[in-house]
């Protein structure tokens, strides 16, 4: 193990949040100013994948720096309890300041996730979650879909209440304990911009003009496993043309109050003095496809679904570079770990500051989704400019990043990808073997179903299309 001296480290997570969405990032039109002046001071990674693209298995490894597979947090069900020790742990074994404040979606509060404190901590619901997802082979209809569409409003929602107290405690936190002579690891996570779209007058207003025509048209869907789960998350039907114009202009102005309340955060650092002695990471847990495609939410190995923003500032890190090497949210561990504990880590991540120091164009990045609505498991690499997918039991598909970066042509069945084909298996079999992980996960998932009271008790538990917050 090598020492090297502890310092702070702060990560401000939000939730799904599309990594084209940012002004650093060469959005037309969003307003980011506080993310993209942290970006100008730091190293923006522009490939950066979410280890799984929904929330509780994505979170789960985020903690831990451990994939999905090996984690067997297959779902919005089999959350994190803390049994695996992850970052949080480390930092408190090392006597510094462990703190979260804001959305976790861990299982629950009794749980030792390696916290020295826990503010306002949002888990899944009743430490059970989304059950009606654990049907994979014959599941149930998305109903929520529809409720996603009426939600669409301008003004207040719970979630952008949670995110206001959210903000204020972060900032309380910080204004209370930093300075002193423990480093911390501050983990802030903010619930915008996941759905409700709903946000007040003020922040949508800029795009309340602009058409924000889709990136990508609707399209026909043909591979039978992403049809399959399209089908079963039905918000094409649910988002006609005026509503997903609506959308899009509501999820941009969720963006940018999710940037004001980073602002806040930010500026309490600097207040206090911590700010040149302190790692700062934004990132979210997965993307979302906006309309894209006629899809919303995420679930699906699209970029849209799979690339999160990532930006690092602070010391050591190189100011004002657009980074291309592959990092993954597994990379927070190495990278809190070696920050606040003088001692480098030794897990399938890497840290993002060394990353950002030594570039490695050959690294490989990986995901994988598991959860409601797929029909089977799905697993993605990507090796330089080559992306590789694999449907269990299905064929594969085969994207040319370099040419086309929206992923319009699948080039699996083109002779002259043949060896790109081959080679993106092998990379994936390096890390995982498909069939063996997709057999667990629906052995794990059907083995929970019997323990919950069988497919029908399901119906009768808790229903919603986004998770309560802690307000009280």
């Amino acid at each position: 193990m090598t020492k090297r001296r502890a310092r702070n480290i702060v990560v401000i997570c939000s939730d799904e949040h599309n990594a084209r969405c940012l002004g650093s990032a060469g959005h037309p039109h969003v307003q980011t100013p506080n993310l993209d002046a942290l970006a100008a001071r730091g190293t923006r990674f522009e490939n950066a994948w979410t280890p799984s693209p929904i929330c509780v298995p994505a979170r789960a490894s985020m903690a831990t720096g451990r994939w999905v597979h090996d984690l067997g947090a297959w779902d919005s069900v089999q959350a994190y309890t803390g049994e695996q020790p992850g970052w949080a742990h480390a930092a408190r074994a090392a006597g510094a300041h462990s703190v979260s404040v804001g959305k976790l979606h861990y299982r629950k509060v009794e749980d030792d996730f390696g916290w020295t404190e826990s503010i306002r901590p949002m888990h899944i619901v009743e430490g059970v979650g989304w059950v009606q997802g654990l049907p994979r082979r014959n599941p149930f209809p998305y109903e929520q879909a529809k409720e996603m569409a009426a939600d669409c409003a301008i003004g207040e929602s719970s979630y952008t209440r949670f995110d206001t107290v959210v903000t204020h405690d972060a900032v309380e936190w910080i204004e209370m304990n930093a300075g002193g002579d423990r480093p911390f690891a501050l983990f802030v996570s903010l619930v915008a911009p996941h759905f409700p779209l709903a946000v007040m007058a003020d922040h949508v207003a800029p795009y309340l003009d602009l058409d924000l025509p889709l990136e990508i048209p609707e399209q026909p869907i043909t591979h039978p496993a992403v049809a399959g789960l399209a089908t079963g998350m039905p918000y094409h039907e649910a988002f006609d043309e005026e509503r997903t114009r609506f959308g899009r202009q509501l999820y941009l102005g969720l963006v940018t109050w999710l940037d004001h309340n980073v602002g806040q955060v930010l500026a309490a650092l600097g207040r206090m003095g911590v700010t040149d002695d302190t790692t700062i990471v934004y990132t979210t847990d997965h993307g979302d496809m906006i309309g894209n495609r006629g899809l919303w939410a995420k679930s699906y190995m699209w970029q849209d679904s799979i690339r999160v923003p990532m930006i690092v500032a602070g010391p050591d890190v190189p100011v004002g570079v657009d980074e291309t090497t592959a990092v993954n949210l597994v990379d927070l561990h190495p990278t809190i770990v070696e920050t606040v504990t003088e001692s480098t880590d030794e897990r399938a991540g890497r840290s993002l500051v060394d990353l950002a120091n030594h570039p490695d164009p050959d690294r490989v990045n990986f995901t994988e989704y598991h959860d409601g609505g797929s029909i089977t498991g799905s697993f993605a690499v990507r090796f330089g400019a080559m992306k590789y997918v694999h449907h269990v039991g299905f064929d594969p598909e085969l994207y040319d990043l370099a040419v086309d970066p929206d992923e319009l042509h699948d080039v699996s069945q083109d002779p002259g990808y043949t060896s790109d084909l081959a080679e993106g298996e092998a990379q994936l079999r390096a890390i995982v073997d498909p069939e063996e992980a997709d057999a667990r996960a629906f052995a794990s998932q059907e083995a929970l179903i019997a323990e919950l009271g069988g497919r029908d008790a399901l119906l009768e538990m808790f229903h919603f299309d986004h998770t309560p917050v802690p307000l009280d």
